[in-house]
């Protein structure tokens, strides 16, 4: 008998920075717990500029402070993964917006969602994008990330 599996995609402007830290966050808080096997996660962007790119190396160098390893080669969202995923997770207002915008029914606005909303203690009702600044910004979102994904994750299971 098949497993369903909890599909999550997290998105955030161009897929090389904020939402391939969040997808390969998650993904080490599912192995952790043994829970992989009961998620599907993966990534996408809102516009396509950076399609077949790895992440940003600033991001996986960062990342890799801390033991994550990004992965997640780039793409652009497309319309089936309104149907495919149950939860469709931004990074910022924008991408909410943007989301929203895209949403056609009820059924799929209700999947959309930012991912400080589940952060309890973070210390951004957001996750800013550090393409343009310094080493602090990416140290940043993954402060913001590590605390929304753990939210996230203890939310779903619960």
């Amino acid at each position: 008998m098949a497993v369903n599996k909890h599909k999550i995609l997290f998105v955030c402007l161009g897929n090389i920075c904020r939402s391939p830290a969040a997808e390969a966050l998650f993904k080490h808080k599912l192995e952790e717990r043994g829970l992989s096997g009961k998620y599907f996660i993966d990534s996408a962007g809102l516009n396509g500029y950076h399609n077949g790119e790895k992440a940003d190396s600033r991001m996986r160098a960062h990342a890799a402070k801390r033991g994550y390893r990004i992965t997640s080669i780039s793409r652009k969202i497309k319309r089936e993964d309104f149907e495919q995923f149950d939860y469709i997770i931004g990074m910022d207002d924008r991408n909410i917006s943007m989301l929203n915008a895209l949403a056609k029914s009820k059924q799929e606005l209700g999947k959309i969602s930012k991912i400080t909303d589940f952060a309890r203690g973070a210390t951004s009702d957001y996750v800013p994008d550090p393409y343009y600044g310094g080493c602090d910004g990416f140290e940043n979102v993954l402060d913001i990330l590590e605390i929304s994904t753990e939210s996230l994750l203890n939310f779903i299971e619960s």
